[in-house]
């Protein structure tokens, strides 16, 4: 698949072009628009089992749309949920991505959900990673702009889990509250991640949780007498 990026990077719509016959894998919400021809399949991709967890633990939908250009070829346009921005990786190792950022990839990527152990991020409400793997190109999303860092082998870096999109998964990494229950609660802070390279990780500007934080208390209340009646 070719991928075109457009209108970057507040509001980015994804053009995904490809050949006669060519197979793309989409999550289900993202579909904007597609090209006549382009037929749909609706599937419970990697079997039964390997779906439920994904949808469980993961986020995801617990099917994945697969679709196949006609003879002439075809387009689907994919967009995330929220503002924000798309980035097209070249997937040559494997790589864990934050569940809710994998939009679109091509069928040579797997997409499995990593559980328990030192491989699940816990954050406010359960911050868990998809881990991909294989050779080909994937589409991910991100809350705000994305922003790219590489450390080099033994350079350490901390980062919000709420900001985290993508990392290497070669790099050896530590969750852990920040400063102790108190600051929990009265900060407006809540996990980070320790990150150590070599390695690549790939993070959001802005942050959903941090965004509800600040809605939810501005959101009108009903009334007792209003809930009553």
């Amino acid at each position: 698949m070719e991928v075109d990026l457009m209108y970057q990077h507040a509001y980015t719509l994804g053009q995904v072009r490809f050949t006669g016959g060519e197979k793309v894998q989409i999550e289900a919400a993202s579909m904007v628009g597609m090209s006549h021809g382009v037929t749909l399949e609706t599937r419970a991709t990697g079997g039964f089992l390997q779906s439920l967890k994904r949808s469980l633990l993961g986020g995801e939908s617990f099917f994945q749309n697969i679709y196949t250009a006609p003879s002439q070829g075809g387009e689907v346009l994919v967009a995330p949920s929220l503002p924000g921005d798309l980035l097209t990786l070249d997937i040559t190792e494997p790589m864990l991505v934050q569940a809710g950022a994998y939009v679109a990839s091509d069928m040579s990527i797997e997409i499995d959900s990593k559980w328990g152990g030192s491989k699940s991020f816990f954050g406010t409400g359960g911050f868990f990673m998809l881990r991909v793997q294989g050779n080909g190109k994937m589409i991910v999303s991100s809350y705000g702009a994305i922003h790219e860092i590489t450390l080099a082998a033994g350079e350490s870096y901390t980062i919000d889990t709420g900001h985290l999109v993508a990392l290497s998964e070669s790099m050896p990494f530590q969750t852990r509250s920040v400063g102790g229950m108190k600051t929990f609660l009265f900060s407006g802070e809540g996990f980070v991640v320790d990150l150590r390279g070599p390695g690549k990780l790939l993070i959001q500007t802005r942050s959903q949780d941090q965004f509800l934080s600040w809605l939810i208390p501005k959101l009108p209340r009903s009334s007792s007498s209003s809930s009553s009646s």
